[in-house]
């Protein structure tokens, strides 16, 4: 068995995992990545090939976290010497009273006013006329949003992934799951099936797997499994194309009823819409639990809702797959960025991201993980998304 000493060990090589090594690698840090499965997998939050840009949120701090990552993500394509954001705008639109996991119509229009970023509000019709929906309820509003973005999420960890092997301080280990934490000291040693590792620092990012990392500290993140659905619509009219959209819908009976899509991009399916439902009718205990085939009812609500409000497109789902996402249980807390818990030993020196929709800040949350992790604080206001200590589950 090796033996390696580095500054920072990151656990977790997912997008944001790798983002933060990225950052690490410009700021000559000896980083070590560990990623239990290989690079690249499609076994958990980062799997899939695309995901939407969005600034819309009902809360100013997320409107500001989305303009914040608009300048990492022109570094990053700059760096990776193409193209990883498709601007498409992004549309919102269905019930202005609505209230979902993405937030709200009434209250985004808000928060975008508040920061003066541009958009233009929409009635049904206009929706209809401009955007190729169909049979839409008269009451039903929108909003469009110029800046809105299909990302290329594959190029996106291919990119970072590159860029760290670019680097000569970032190593990259795959298959190499973390077995034991120790402490000595004010250090910390690793143990995988490849090797024990020491670090002055860990930064903590295997995405809906955080559990079976910090139990080994003796806490944990309460949390909830989505084994997301996702599915393709052949296009019957190639001159139809889509913004990045998502509709606002109360649920029918006991199932969710809210749905989003993206346009077609010659990366992904170019003959193809990508659709997908918002809801998961049966959320998973552990994320091991997860399935890579998706739930025929959430593909059957997501065709029935294609065909009564979609045009140009076929309603038969083809290229399916599900995405595994932890949403927090914690009241108003989307994503969790924060140290340790204080009764944890050395707790400053262990950074910690976990839960979330956040692919679509993946550049900028490696620079906050990073800073974090060699500075112990960030310029970026992370409070809203620190846990509080109350919230941290001693095991």
């Amino acid at each position: 068995m090796k033996t390696e000493n580095y500054d920072v060990i990151v656990i977790g090589g997912g997008a944001i995992g790798l983002a933060t090594a990225y950052h690490l690698g410009k700021r000559k840090a000896k980083t070590l990545v560990l990623e239990q499965f290989t690079f690249v997998n499609q076994l958990g939050s980062s799997a899939g090939v695309s995901r939407q840009f969005r600034i819309p949120y009902p809360d100013e701090y997320m409107v500001q976290m989305a303009l914040d990552a608009q300048p990492y993500w022109d570094e990053l394509e700059k760096e990776a010497g193409q193209s990883l954001l498709d601007k498409v705008g992004t549309l919102w639109f269905g019930d202005p009273a609505v209230h979902s996991t993405e937030g709200n119509i009434a209250e985004a229009e808000e928060a975008l006013k508040a920061l003066n970023v541009p958009y233009t509000t929409l009635t049904a019709k206009e929706i209809e006329e401009k955007y190729h929906f169909k049979n839409l309820p008269e009451t039903y509003t929108g909003l469009f949003q110029p800046d809105g973005a299909s990302i290329n999420f594959k190029a996106t960890i291919e990119s970072l992934l590159n860029l760290c092997r670019k680097e000569e301080t970032v190593h990259l280990e795959e298959n190499s799951p973390v077995f034991e934490i120790k402490q000595i000291g004010e250090l910390f040693e690793i143990t995988t099936p490849n090797g024990i590792y020491i670090a002055k620092k860990l930064a903590i990012i295997p995405g809906p797997y955080i559990n079976s990392v910090i139990n080994l500290l003796d806490f944990k993140i309460e949390a909830t499994y989505w084994n997301m659905s996702s599915a393709y619509f052949k296009k019957t009219n190639p001159e139809i194309q889509y913004p990045t959209w998502f509709v606002f819908q109360n649920a029918v009976g006991e199932n969710g009823n809210q749905f989003y899509g993206f346009p077609s991009v010659d990366w992904d399916h170019p003959e193809y819409i990508r659709v997908a439902p918002d809801f998961v009718i049966e959320p998973l205990e552990e994320p091991g639990d997860r399935t890579l085939i998706p739930n025929p009812q959430e593909l059957g609500y997501t065709s029935d809702w294609v065909k009564e409000h979609m045009t140009g497109l076929a309603t038969e789902p083809e290229y399916t797959s599900t995405c595994l996402i932890a949403l927090s249980k914690i009241p108003n807390k989307e994503l969790l960025i924060d140290f340790a818990p204080k009764y944890v030993p050395n707790y400053k020196n262990i950074v910690v991201y976990a839960t979330g929709w956040a692919a679509k800040f993946t550049p900028l949350l490696g620079k906050i993980m990073s800073d974090l992790a060699l500075d112990g604080h960030t310029k970026y206001d992370i409070s809203h998304f620190q846990l509080g200590r109350q919230y941290f589950k001693a095991l």
